[in-house]
């Protein structure tokens, strides 16, 4: 439908929910489905989507919200066009996941869970990547990286800019 990066303007994005919501309409259990179909389009909920969701579904606001909350999927604030996830299992920590998320936080200027001014990268912790052989393993986007340092995580952000 879009990207995430904003270069689709506002009419369009208002456009597509609207043809979104012309697909679910009438269709019992279309919540779920309209939220994701949303955060493709916005890339997030931004409050105002949110609140058209449950207007052309007619639930309260809490609702829709109370749902967009509770799964992890769902995002409430924009987010960077490289999502970066470092392992914090038992073998990426016991091998120094905390140094490598330490660094690359510091290189970003960003904390756990938080997108750069540029919207280019969000920082986010994970509990377990299932790579344990390779730990301390991060994830930016689907790409795996292992056998990581500090120095060595910083440096491949690089990859990414």
């Amino acid at each position: 439908m879009s990207c995430q990066c904003g270069c689709q303007d506002e009419a369009a994005k208002r456009e597509a929910l609207e043809k979104v919501f012309e697909q679910y309409r009438g269709t019992k259990g279309a919540l779920i489905p309209l939220l994701q179909e949303a955060q493709e389009i916005y890339g997030y909920l931004p409050g105002e989507v949110m609140q058209r969701i449950a207007a052309e579904l007619k639930v309260p606001f809490s609702k829709v919200f109370g749902v967009a909350t509770f799964y992890a999927q769902f995002h409430l604030k924009p987010r960077g066009r490289n999502i970066i996830r470092i392992c914090q299992g038992t073998a990426c920590h016991v091998r120094g996941a905390a140094r490598v998320f330490e660094s690359v936080s510091e290189k970003l200027g960003v904390g756990r869970n938080e997108t750069t001014a540029d919207l280019r990268y969000t920082l986010e912790t994970v509990a377990c990547l299932g790579a344990c052989g390779l730990a301390p393993v991060m994830m930016v986007n689907d790409d795996t990286h292992g056998r990581l340092t500090p120095e060595r995580a910083a440096e491949v952000l690089e990859q990414y800019e």
